[in-house]
């Protein structure tokens, strides 16, 4: 228990510090192509020594290609999107909003894997949307703030479907060594930004050149290990259910590390969203017990 908890505590303290890390190398001399090839480069590398001492398994040519599609999936498109909206949002309101994704994974679910959702899971949908429509469409919003949190939703999109589509290749390596391929695939095409890095580090600060690394070693990489080490130990729903806590403490790191004060409108467009992605949650986990208790009791006839 008290591993299980203590991987938790990492994973969200690492991630939770990400969004306004990000505003520190933005804002520390890095633009966003540079800042999240940088980023990348760091987490490859740990991955890197990881596959080294820990000899991943070497996938097959059809799931490289579905690890390749996932890395600009979860990888290029949700981190060049997040990066380049936190040029115009503040690091709180882009934890809100991604806080949302696992809406869009739902609605990605319904789509593409013919997933059905109850009353239940279609009203979580509609809080999700109206709260995320809140955080957007307010009445404070200018036109850089739109550009911004469009560019976040973008993020919130892709990860969806990398969060749907990773499951079976979780099955088959696991979710470290999946996370590595991913993030190697992922890098490759930030790779277009290495003429804006080599002219922004010698400029940047040290402070944003270390914040940059750190959230390549620690939120893009180590998390993810205590992430994977955190569900192997609990069961997944209590575990995942801790997720909940990162956009609140990722205002709190924003607000001490850059006095950021989140508006009220991403405040309550949050608060909307995550009560919709509660109720989803808890629809999916409804659903599965009715399954399970229908399998059962077809199972009890059928020896009867």
């Amino acid at each position: 228990m008290k591993r299980t908890v203590f991987a938790v505590a990492i994973t969200l303290l690492f991630w939770s510090s990400a969004f306004a890390g990000i505003r520190i190398g933005l804002e520390g001399g890095y633009g966003a192509g540079g800042l999240v090839l940088l980023r990348f480069l760091s987490a490859s590398l740990v991955f890197l020594v990881y596959a080294i001492v820990r000899r991943v398994a070497i996938p097959s040519k059809r799931d490289m290609v579905r690890l390749a599609l996932l890395g600009i999936s979860g990888i290029t498109i949700y981190h060049i999107a997040l990066t380049f909206g936190e040029e115009w949002v503040s690091a709180g309101t882009a934890s809100l909003i991604i806080a949302a994704a696992p809406i869009f994974t739902a609605l990605v679910s319904l789509v593409a894997l013919r997933e059905r959702l109850n009353a239940l899971g279609w009203g979580g949908l509609a809080l999700g949307f109206l709260g995320v429509a809140i955080i957007t469409l307010g009445p404070q919003s200018s036109s850089h703030y739109l550009r911004g949190t469009l560019l976040i939703l973008v993020s919130a999109v892709s990860t969806a479907f990398y969060f749907v589509y990773q499951k079976p290749l979780l099955m088959r390596y696991g979710a470290i060594d999946v996370t590595a391929y991913v993030t190697w695939f992922g890098t490759v095409p930030m790779l277009w930004f290495t003429k804006s890095l080599f002219l922004q580090m010698p400029h940047a600060s040290l402070t944003a050149t270390i914040a940059v690394i750190y959230i390549g070693v620690f939120p893009a990489a180590i998390a993810y290990v205590a992430w994977a080490v955190a569900l192997s130990l609990g069961r997944a729903s209590g575990v995942s259910s801790a997720l909940y806590l990162n956009p609140i403490l990722a205002m709190i790191v924003a607000w001490f590390l850059l006095h950021e004060v989140p508006k009220w409108q991403a405040v309550l467009g949050g608060a909307v969203a995550i009560l919709g992605v509660i109720v989803v949650n808890r629809s999916n986990t409804l659903s599965r017990k009715r399954k399970t208790a229908i399998a059962t009791e077809e199972g009890r006839n059928s020896t009867t």
